[in-house]
């Protein structure tokens, strides 16, 4: 439930949840009061230590039954960035330097950070997607060399919904270097979690980032999945099997664990289901609006489809620049965004230019993005207020 300090019709004009979750007040208010009890440092040997440790445990079989992996491939960060990182950074370790491949359509945490290491003798390149905005099996086996040492595809795209097949890209990863070694292939499951159904132990998956504040959890807390372990390049006093190092966060993992259950559990696919439909009609009434473009243009020929998330929505409104579109409904008191919410201050549209969309409709491009407590009636009423803006501008 949202936290009392929101009033009911500003959680039901929220729709930026792809930025962050509503927090869940009851999760939030149930993990402090346990972590305040559970105060001790997990790596002490006292019984307070271990009690502490105990709790820290069990929040991670919770994580793992959830994500369809063991306990043992579950270690807690201190959120998305960290946990896209640490594998990324791993390969620094290597004595050779070869080749990054990340998807032209990657989230900052993930393309910022292989860019910056063309300056320690790695070669980065990206591999393309196609005007949907997704990465295809083939578009990454064009790309693959025996000198690539890491590729990273995001599950789902934090702007357009595009959900990548990453099981595919696996798999052919396997085909392509059968008998040779294999580079690492990471996968960036923020937008992923909680969103559509996942197993990271179902393919062959490496590595892969998740984030509570997505999901209604505190920031500050992350997952990272390991099939295998790594050796990591930044090192300390040994947390988290040596992957994490630094005193762990008690108060995040217990919440992120409940978080998970909570939004991430059996009734996962009903709430998809449901917000399939709610999405598909919001995207046909969008494209009655004369001016609206919906971004891929295949959406909306097909709002149903399963290449997309439901949770997330990217349209242009011809002649109303996004930050115009936004600050309107802002003083409705609609919240949205232009994109990336971590690249807010950036003019450029990296994802929209990988799918080739005109510069007319990247600067006009806006994205809604929905949660698990939005209605059909909210949806509605945004709707409406997106329809007179339109209007407003036409005359």
């Amino acid at each position: 439930m949202p936290l009392e300090s929101f009033s009911k019709e500003t959680a039901e004009r929220y729709f930026d949840w792809a930025a962050t979750a509503i927090p869940d007040a009851e999760i939030l208010r149930e993990a402090l009061e346990e972590s305040l009890e559970l105060w001790q440092n997990p790596s002490s040997a006292h019984s307070g230590g271990k009690r502490a440790k105990a709790a820290l445990d069990e929040a991670r079989k919770k994580c793992a039954e959830a994500l369809g992996a063991r306990a043992e491939n579950i270690f807690f960060t201190s959120g998305g960035t960290e946990a896209n990182h640490i594998p990324l950074l791993s390969i620094l370790n290597r004595p050779e330097r070869g080749e990054i491949l990340f998807s032209s359509v990657e989230h900052p945490a993930v393309r910022e950070m292989s860019l910056e290491l063309k300056h320690c003798g790695f070669s980065v390149r990206q591999i393309p997607c196609d005007k949907n905005g997704i990465v295809t099996a083939q578009n990454v086996r064009e790309c693959l060399t025996d000198e690539t040492l890491f590729v990273g595809v995001m599950a789902v795209n934090n702007e357009t919904g595009a959900v990548q097949p990453v099981c595919e890209i696996a798999e052919t990863l396997d085909e392509f270097y059968k008998g040779r070694r294999r580079p690492k292939f990471h996968v960036d499951c923020v937008q992923a979690l909680g969103k559509i159904p996942l197993s990271l132990a179902r393919c062959s998956i490496d590595s892969a980032a998740a984030s509570a504040h997505k999901i209604c959890g505190p920031r500050g807390i992350g997952i990272l999945y390991l099939k295998n372990p790594l050796e990591p390049f930044l090192r300390g006093g040994g947390q988290e099997g040596g992957i994490r190092s630094g005193t762990e966060n008690i108060f995040g993992a217990l919440a992120f664990a409940k978080c998970i259950e909570r939004y991430a559990g059996n009734s996962l696919a009903e709430k998809i289901e449901v917000q399939k439909n709610l999405t598909a009609e919001f995207i046909s009434k969008l494209n009655a609006i004369k001016s609206c473009a919906i971004i891929p243009p295949a959406r909306a020929e097909n709002p149903g489809s399963e290449d997309f998330s439901p949770w997330i929505v990217q349209a242009a409104f011809k002649g109303i620049p996004g930050n115009v579109m936004l600050r309107a409904l802002d003083a409705k008191g609609f919240a949205i965004s232009t994109g990336s919410a971590c690249s807010s201050k950036k003019a450029s549209r990296p994802v929209l230019e990988a799918m080739g969309i005109g510069k007319d409709l990247r600067e006009s491009a806006v994205r809604f993005s929905f949660g698990p407590s939005t209605t059909a009636r909210a949806m509605d009423a945004l709707f409406e207020e997106v329809k007179e803006i339109c209007a407003q501008f036409s005359t």
